[in-house]
């Protein structure tokens, strides 16, 4: 003879549990449709490095190249390390926006290709304590260099873009450089 066992019942806690989690699933699926995405900012900026390769107050110097050659901007293998004030105009009187600070190698063999790695540091009252972060290669005698904007914080968490550099200036060792930076941020 085969039992046949009886249905079981539905028990005043197992309805419950399944109230609560019907009840979060419709909540969880509403506020989700709900959700809107915001579109990133976009951030355009002109600003001025203010470079000094010689004298006293130079902010660009040669730390390390090959051993028994010259250290310059055409020899491979020479590492520099850059701490220029930026500026608002190119005048180096006016405005300081931030700083610079970063290294580049002349990472070609015939001495014509920069690897740059840089950081923007804000200073001004705008945006004070961001930074955006700046990598790539260039090649150092076209008229404007290309770089990759990888990363930010601050204002610019998520910073996604590109600067180019332009010199518009140069004398006895004092370069004014104009980068033109394009960034989406949240």
């Amino acid at each position: 003879m085969a039992l046949i066992s009886a249905p079981k019942m539905l028990t005043a806690t197992t309805f419950s549990q399944l109230l609560l989690l019907s009840t979060c699933s419709i909540l969880m699926h509403s506020y989700s449709s709900e959700a809107t995405v915001q579109p990133p900012l976009t951030t355009k900026l002109v600003l001025y490095f203010q470079d000094i390769i010689a004298g006293p107050n130079a902010n660009d110097i040669p730390v390390v190249g090959i051993p028994g050659k010259l250290w310059s901007f055409s020899q491979f293998g020479t590492m520099f390390v850059a701490d220029e004030p930026i500026t608002e105009t190119p005048d180096p009187n006016s405005a300081m926006v931030g700083r610079a600070q970063g290294m580049y190698v002349i990472a070609s063999l015939d001495g014509s290709n920069v690897q740059t790695v840089f950081s923007i540091v804000f200073t001004n009252q705008a945006y004070n304590g961001s930074t955006l972060e700046l990598q790539g290669a260039g090649k150092q005698l076209q008229r404007v260099l290309e770089f990759a904007v990888v990363g930010g914080t601050g204002k610019f968490r998520f910073a996604r873009g590109y600067t180019t550099f332009e010199t518009i200036s140069f004398s006895q060792g004092h370069a004014v450089v104009q980068l033109n930076v394009t960034v989406r941020h949240d």
